[in-house]
């Protein structure tokens, strides 16, 4: 399969692994303590010296809220782009400062080919209405790039004009047509509310997305409703954000499965230097491809991990009860 990404620029990030990923990561790890004055004062803290550290338990995650309090670099430069987290109501947004563009665009392309394959094998359309309100977002940033290496006449964004989306769909499917329809959770659940179809050529693909905008339901009343409005068996999903440069991806049944360059690890709640490599816990997260800002990151969601490495999201931590570990299901 050819790619569509050279993988020379980066080839020490994304080529060769899972055994090469601990000293990558270790190597990784003294970099940004000593170029990343936030995370190097963090892990002074904890008394986590990179010199004394042999294993990917011994690092210190950086709790993902630090990317809303100050410009987390590693190294001095300008960034080409910034990413921002849509946020909420009185919430500041988290911002990822990107130094070179190419980098995220190897990541994700690398990740999808990884996956899926070739994006020219696929019309993609982007069904990301609220995402697309914002000119920063990372997610938006991904889809448009994918639309255009897809070459297809007929990919693209459709934001709420459902009826086109729905023309566009019953065509692609006369034809047989492979395609992949990647959309924020509450968009897509309109859409399959007003246009029931059968699909059998096409990918469901569900990035999440539903507070503020319909009532709260689980991941799997979700998926249970795309699956028989649209006659589909199974609903893919992709596990970002915009603190990562990288991503997971679910073809069915909520299991993500993370590129090789990504190693997801649990901490317990009571106990977060507790870090283990399977079992129920908040997600720790080492993306290699944040090189940039922080590649160890400590998030709030609440995950089953496999000892194959692929993890269910059970829920979030809420943070107005912490010590309860309140969920919001998703």
């Amino acid at each position: 399969m050819k790619s569509h990404v050279s993988g020379i620029k980066y080839a020490k990030i994304f080529d060769g692994l899972p055994g090469e990923f601990l000293p990558r990561a270790l190597e990784l790890l003294q970099i940004q303590y000593e170029k990343n004055a936030i995370y190097q004062e963090f892990a002074n803290l904890l008394h986590a010296i990179p010199s004394g550290i042999r294993s990917l338990h011994q690092i210190p995650f950086l709790p993902v809220s630090f990317f809303k309090t100050a410009p987390l670099k590693t190294g001095d430069f300008e960034p080409e782009i910034i990413f921002e987290s849509s946020g909420t109501t009185g919430q500041a947004a988290a911002r990822h400062y990107i130094r070179d563009p190419d980098l995220y665009r190897e990541s994700f392309v690398k990740g999808f080919e990884y996956f899926y394959g070739n994006p020219e094998d696929y019309c993609i359309l982007g069904l990301l209405p609220s995402y697309l309100e914002r000119k920063t977002s990372s997610l938006v940033y991904m889809v448009d790039e994918l639309i255009r290496l897809s070459g297809h006449e007929q990919s693209g964004f459709y934001l709420y004009d459902f009826e086109k989306l729905h023309r566009v769909l019953t065509d692609l499917e006369r034809k047989a047509q492979q395609t992949i329809l990647i959309g924020v959770s509450f968009a897509l659940l309109d859409f399959a509310e007003q246009y029931r179809m059968h699909l059998s050529h096409t990918k469901v693909m569900e990035t999440g997305g539903m507070k503020g905008r319909r009532r709260e339901i689980t991941k799997n009343e979700l998926h249970e409703k795309l699956e028989k409005n649209l006659g589909i068996s199974q609903v893919h999903a992709e596990y970002g954000m915009t603190e990562l440069l990288s991503q997971a991806y679910s073809s069915g049944k909520g299991f993500y499965q993370p590129v090789p360059w990504m190693k997801m690890l649990v901490r317990d709640e009571d106990d977060p230097l507790k870090i283990r490599t399977s079992g129920e816990g908040l997600l720790n997260i080492i993306d290699l491809a944040n090189r940039d800002s922080c590649a160890f990151l400590a998030t709030d969601d609440v995950v089953k991990l496999y000892q194959d490495g692929s993890f269910e999201v059970l829920g979030r931590l809420d943070h107005s009860d912490i010590r309860g570990c309140s969920l919001l299901l998703v």
